[in-house]
């Protein structure tokens, strides 16, 4: 199996980028932004409200968490339940930040997410994928783009979703923090990889970025 690993920092483009990038290859895209937040509904459900609960580690042996695709559409299955459509709710966006840093819970989204591409062709995003979820991925690329720059795509994404009141200052330095939290943190931390490719998304469009990516992918072969 192939494998395509993409990180970087929040609002780098990722996520758009690995779509477009599995729909030009015919690759599986793997989004563990959405699996994490199919545990943190898993918790939810099950009345955990922090990483204190002594029942954290027994639940996970009951999680199961699959991706898969219909008309195109991509399916989080979650112990056999299509939960798609909650995952974006904003309580469950809070708790899947939390959980993340859990390590027993990134251990069992780990090895969820090598089992994934163990049996598809992938392009996988997220923080740590080059570095720690498939250190042996055929390419990995490390995508980044200026504070500004992501700061202004979530402000016009905010827009889009009929929100009025925001200051783009604001959104930045929420940006700069979890950049700095991501990259501090002890378990998995945001960096880019010794052997992955290192590209700026700040003055290039999203199919110009694709287009360089693929033109790796066939050198790679």
């Amino acid at each position: 199996m192939n494998s395509i690993a993409i990180d970087g920092p929040a609002g780098a483009g990722k996520s758009s980028i690995a779509k477009a990038l599995s729909k030009r290859l015919g690759y599986i895209y793997i989004d563990t932004g959405a699996m994490y937040r199919a545990v943190a509904l898993f918790f939810l459900e099950n009345n955990v409200a922090d990483g204190t609960d002594s029942r954290i580690e027994s639940l996970l042996d009951k999680l199961e968490i699959s991706i898969k695709y219909e008309d195109g559409a991509q399916k989080v299955i979650l112990n056999g339940e299509d939960v798609t459509g909650k995952l974006r709710l904003e309580e469950i966006g809070k708790l899947a930040s939390k959980f993340s840093a859990i390590g027993i819970v990134r251990e069992k989204l780990v090895a969820l997410q090598r089992k994934l591409a163990q049996k598809e062709n992938v392009v996988m995003d997220g923080r740590d994928i080059g570095t720690v979820v498939l250190p042996n991925a055929n390419l990995k690329i490390y995508l980044s783009a200026s504070s500004k720059v992501r700061a202004k795509r979530r402000y016009l994404e905010l827009l889009e979703k009929g929100h009025t009141d925001l200051d783009i200052n604001d959104i930045e330095d929420e940006i700069i923090k979890r950049d700095e939290a991501d990259m501090n943190r002890k378990i998995s931390p945001l960096k880019q990889a010794d052997d992955a490719y290192y590209l700026d998304s700040s003055d290039i469009t999203l199919e110009e970025v694709v287009s360089k990516i693929l033109s790796m992918v066939k050198e790679e072969r």
